[in-house]
C-alpha cells in the first residue's frame, strides 16, 4: 500500500509547484499582502500589477504593451482561481483518477498562462530602456529567490 501512496506524491508535488510558481511570477512578496490573507486574489493581482508598473517605470509610450501584460496577469489569475476552486469543491468525492486529472488541468493552465504571459511580456521588455530591463531582471530574479528562501526557513 505504501507504494501506491508514493505514486501519487509526484503529481501532488507537481501541482503544488505549478501553483507556487504561478503565484511567484504573477503575485507579489509584498509584506502587506502576506499580512492580509483575506485580500481577494483579484485584489492581489491588481496590487502586483500596480507595483510592477511603478517599479518597471512604465512610460506612456509603453502603456499599450503594458496593458496586454496586465490583462494576461488578470486572465491567468482568474483561470487558476476557477480551477483551484473547482478542485477544492470536488476534493471530498474525487477518485484517484479525478485527482490526477485535476492536477493535470491546473498544471496545464499554469503552463499555458506562463506561455501567454511570456509572449506579451517579451515585446514590452524589448522596448524597455537598459535601466528598465535591469530593473525587470532584478525584480523577477529576486522575487523567485525571496520565495525560495522563505520556504527553506
Amino acid at each position: 500500500m505504501k507504494r501506491i501512496t508514493r505514486q501519487f506524491t509526484y503529481p501532488t508535488v507537481l501541482a503544488i509547484a505549478a501553483m507556487l510558481l504561478t503565484f511567484t511570477v504573477l503575485s507579489s512578496a509584498i509584506p502587506s499582502l502576506a499580512a492580509s490573507p483575506k485580500a481577494s486574489k483579484a485584489n492581489r493581482v491588481e496590487t502586483r500589477i500596480k507595483e510592477l508598473h511603478t517599479k518597471l517605470m512604465i512610460t506612456p509610450e509603453q502603456e499599450e504593451a503594458w496593458n496586454k501584460v496586465a490583462q494576461a496577469m488578470r486572465d491567468d489569475a482568474k483561470t487558476m482561481e476557477e480551477l483551484i476552486k473547482a478542485r477544492s469543491e470536488k476534493a471530498p468525492t474525487m477518485t484517484a483518477l479525478d485527482d490526477l486529472k485535476s492536477y493535470g488541468e491546473i498544471a496545464q493552465a499554469h503552463a499555458d498562462g506562463l506561455k501567454n504571459f511570456t509572449s506579451v511580456f517579451e515585446p514590452l521588455y524589448a522596448g524597455m530602456s537598459d535601466a528598465q530591463k535591469k530593473s525587470a531582471d532584478t525584480l523577477f530574479r529576486q522575487h523567485g529567490h525571496t520565495k525560495s528562501k522563505a520556504k527553506g526557513k
